[in-house]
C-alpha cells in the first residue's frame, strides 16, 4: 500500500504521480450504507428484462442501446462469465452483475448524499478544480470467481473534454487486494498524453478514435491495495487497470467522475445526458 499523504502534500503528489490514495476518507459505516442501497437496487432489478453485458475487452461490441442510453439513468450490466452457453444466468443475479451505472449520483438520494459531501468539494478545490460537476457514477462489484479484468486505460478516453479535465474519485467499499482485483496505476503515467477516444459512431454503436499511435506505456504499474473507506483520486490521463477476480471475495467499489463545468464536452462522447443537467458538489462547510 502506498505511504500516507499529508494534507499539505496532496496537490503536489497528485500532480507528480497522477493519483492519490487517501485512507479513511469515508467511514466503514458509510461504505456499508452504500452497499445496502446497492443490494436494494439489485433486488428490484429484473435480469429477464435486460441482459446487457459489460466488457472492456470488446467494448464496441457490447455497446448496445441499453448501455448508450444509461448516461442519465440507473442501469445494470452483467459480467461476461455470468451467462451460460444458453444465455441464461449461471449464478444468482446479485453475483452476476459487473456494475450499475451511470447516474446513481443524480437519480438515487443515498448515492447523491455520498457523492456530494463538503469533504469532496474541499478536496477537489484543493487539487485545482474550479467548477467541478459530477458526470458519471458506477457501482462496481468485481464478483468472486468471475469478476472481469479492466484493461489498462485512461479515463479521458471515455469522458473527453477540451481541455482534459476529468478526475476519478474511486471509493473502496471493501478491502481491495491483489487477490480480489485491486487497482494498478502507473506513477507519473499521466504525462504521456491522451492516446485515444471512445465515441459514438455515426452509423450506430461506438468506436475508438486513435489520437496518438505511440502505445500507452503500462510498465511500472504498482498495485493499490487499500482497505475499505479509502478514496483513490485518479487523474484523467493516468493509465490504470484491474485484473480478474478469481478469489472467493468480492471487491465492491464506487466511482464518481467529475469534469470542469466550463470545459467543452463533445456531442460524440459516448456518455450523454440529454434530459439531466450536470450538478456540482455542496459547498465546503465554513
Amino acid at each position: 500500500m502506498p505511504r500516507p499523504i499529508a494534507p499539505s502534500e496532496r496537490r503536489d503528489a497528485f500532480q507528480r504521480d497522477g493519483f492519490l490514495v487517501l485512507s479513511g476518507f469515508v467511514t466503514v459505516e458509510a461504505c456499508l450504507a452504500l452497499k445496502r442501497r446497492a443490494e436494494e437496487l439489485v433486488a428490484a432489478f429484473d435480469p429477464e428484462a435486460h441482459r446487457s453485458v459489460f466488457s472492456t475487452h470488446e467494448q464496441t461490441r457490447t455497446s448496445d442501446d441499453y448501455f448508450l442510453e444509461s448516461g442519465d439513468k440507473i442501469r445494470f450490466f452483467l459480467e461476461e462469465g455470468a451467462l451460460g452457453p444458453d444465455g441464461n444466468l449461471r449464478v444468482p443475479k446479485e453475483r452476476a452483475l459487473n456494475k450499475i451505472g451511470h447516474a446513481m449520483h443524480d437519480r438515487d438520494p443515498v448515492f447523491d448524499r455520498f457523492s456530494r459531501t463538503p469533504e469532496l468539494a474541499a478536496l477537489t478545490a484543493e487539487l485545482g478544480l474550479s467548477r467541478p460537476v459530477l458526470i458519471q457514477s458506477m457501482y462496481i462489484f468485481k464478483q468472486p470467481h468471475i469478476g472481469g479484468e479492466v484493461v489498462c486505460h485512461q479515463d479521458a478516453t471515455f469522458l473527453y473534454t477540451e481541455p482534459v479535465t476529468v478526475t476519478g474519485l474511486w471509493f473502496a467499499l471493501e478491502d481491495a487486494t491483489i487477490e480480489n482485483g485491486c487497482l494498478w496505476a502507473v506513477p507519473g503515467g499521466h504525462r504521456q498524453g491522451l492516446k485515444k477516444r471512445f465515441l459514438r459512431d455515426g452509423r450506430g454503436g461506438t468506436r475508438f478514435e486513435v489520437l496518438d499511435e505511440v502505445p500507452l506505456v503500462e510498465e511500472g504499474a504498482i498495485p493499490l491495495e487499500v482497505p475499505a473507506g479509502t478514496l483513490v483520486v485518479l487523474h484523467g490521463l493516468l493509465p490504470h487497470r484491474s485484473e480478474e477476480n478469481r478469489s472467493d471475495r468480492s471487491r465492491h467499489a464506487y466511482a464518481v467522475h467529475v469534469v470542469e463545468a466550463d470545459a467543452f464536452y463533445p456531442a460524440d462522447n459516448w456518455l450523454q445526458r440529454p434530459d439531466l443537467p450536470l450538478r456540482g458538489f455542496q459547498p465546503p462547510s465554513a
